[in-house]
């Protein structure tokens, strides 16, 4: 009975073992799994969704500037921001004033341009899209880790910012964080004072936030032309010229005349 009690254990403990094992290997299959799938393969099956009806997306990135949040993990790691977790600058104050918003959890670009991240220590951030600031990221980590999969994404977007001027009840600085158009943006402002006419104009000021690719050379180029947009609001209110109510971009002045 001895004998058998100790064999029935052995046979436990290798099962035991064995199954380890093969959940180890099962988790480091998945964790050294970093392919990506193209974007031209993401919109032919969007279009095949959609039954071809489906709006070309923008040919746009997000590119990172001063003040952003960001997301960084090595997969398996954890987070590698260094710093508070989570905490804010003091009450936040009303939209269109000179002002700064909450900390959110993450990795906060500085005004240097730099990030504070485990291990690595400072890094400058500044004018790199996502898959960029993972590429880069993923070369620093492999000093550190072995075959490290960087994961990046904005948790809040502090640099893109619009400004309205003029004859609106709150002028000043606003955050762009989802698409807005010149009338919005001036609802957002408080609307029109009393004194004002109803000629618009937009001024859109060559920026490093916007990326634009070149598909023939398959460059990014940051766009820096300057130019200008007539927007009349009464035109609008009567149902005219709907279509120059255009979508502002990080960095446009509207100025209310």
């Amino acid at each position: 009975m001895k004998t058998c009690s100790i064999v029935t254990q052995k046979y436990f403990w290798a099962v035991i073992g064995a199954v380890f094992v093969m959940a180890w290997s099962c988790w480091a299959a998945e964790s050294g799994s970093d392919a990506v799938v193209k974007d031209e393969l993401k919109e032919k099956y969007r279009q095949e969704v959609l039954g071809g009806k489906g709006q070309s997306s923008k040919d746009q990135e997000y590119v990172i500037g001063y003040r952003d949040i960001l997301y960084v993990e090595v997969y398996g790691e954890g987070s590698m921001a260094v710093g508070p977790s989570n905490s804010s600058q003091g009450a936040p104050q009303a939209e269109g004033q000179d002002f700064l918003r909450g900390r959110g959890t993450g990795a906060e670009v500085g005004v240097d341009g730099r990030v504070s991240l485990r291990h690595i220590g400072d890094v400058y951030v500044v004018g790199m899209t996502l898959p960029q600031l993972a590429q880069y990221l993923n070369k620093l980590y492999s000093t550190v880790f072995s075959e490290p999969n960087v994961i990046t994404s904005v948790v809040q977007s502090n640099s893109r910012q619009y400004t309205v001027m003029g004859q609106v009840k709150t002028p000043g600085l606003f955050h762009l964080d989802q698409p807005m158009t010149i009338v919005k943006a001036i609802a957002k402002a408080g609307g029109l004072t009393e004194w004002a006419k109803s000629d618009i104009t937009v001024i859109r000021q060559g920026n490093d936030l916007i990326v634009e690719k070149e598909k023939e050379k398959g460059n990014d180029k940051p766009a820096k032309k300057v130019q200008q947009f007539q927007f009349d609001y009464d035109d609008f209110v009567a149902g005219k010229n709907a279509e120059k109510n255009i979508q502002l971009e990080p960095g446009d002045v509207v100025v209310v005349h």
